[in-house]
């Protein structure tokens, strides 16, 4: 059975729609940004036609990028993931963000939860462990609700902790940090969690640790990521 087109009577065309949700997702722009870029292209669209893109497609493309990376990580050894929680207000109330990332800084999962305690930590990493499988250690902070979540799923011997162990997820925040100014923060739990689900698989998409690779080789593996980018969705 052919996969069915999702741009599908739509008049742009998939090479704009994607352009305009990765330009929008990935780079700390607003919306009107993203609509100066795109006429400075010759492309005439309104911001409310990208926010209506980006809320159609950025679930649909990191549901992708997801799913291609879930199953490459389930088929290796998970070495250590690092774990923490990072503040963030809606309507001046205070919710939590809780982040998973692996020993390359890749992000695995953002959870936004009103609470921080046993519950939520408990409710996270389940899900977690059930998409991407166990580590063999599990770098915390202290906080109490870790520990006691950990221990509820017979998983205690896997935590580490101790001071600067978690810079690398601690780090991990800061291209949020970034978005979240941009946007003048967030007016919804549900408008947060989506854009933190869908900015974390783009960010890990393009993300390639320039400094690890020479210019020529780092071009080579940028290249393929805007392939890669322009494949989803296709039909």
């Amino acid at each position: 059975m052919p996969k069915r087109d999702p741009f599908k009577y739509f008049h742009s065309s998939p090479e704009i729609i994607r352009l305009a949700v990765m330009m929008y997702v990935r780079f700390p722009l607003s919306l009107r940004n993203v609509e100066d870029l795109l006429h400075e292209r010759g492309i005439d669209v309104s911001h409310e036609t990208i926010r209506f893109w980006w809320n159609r497609f950025g679930p649909m493309f990191a549901a992708e990028i997801r799913r291609r990376r879930a199953e490459r990580l389930r088929s290796g050894r998970q070495w250590q993931w690092h774990v923490d929680e990072v503040f963030v207000k809606i309507n001046g109330e205070r919710h939590y963000m809780s982040r998973a990332v692996d020993h390359e800084g890749e992000i695995l999962e953002s959870v936004v939860t009103k609470r921080r305690n046993k519950r939520a930590a408990l409710k996270f990493l389940r899900k977690l462990m059930r998409r991407y499988g166990q580590p063999d250690v599990l770098v915390t902070d202290r906080f109490p609700s870790c520990r006691a979540a950990l221990r509820e799923i017979g998983a205690s011997d896997l935590q580490l902790t101790g001071r600067w162990l978690n810079n690398r997820v601690e780090n991990s925040h800061l291209p949020f940090r970034r978005r979240e100014r941009a946007m003048q923060r967030f007016r919804r739990m549900r408008s947060l969690q989506k854009f933190a689900a869908v900015h974390s698989s783009v960010y890990n998409h393009f993300n390639q640790e320039r400094h690890l690779y020479t210019r020529a080789d780092f071009k080579l593996i940028q290249n393929a990521a805007l392939a890669e980018w322009r494949q989803l969705g296709a039909a």
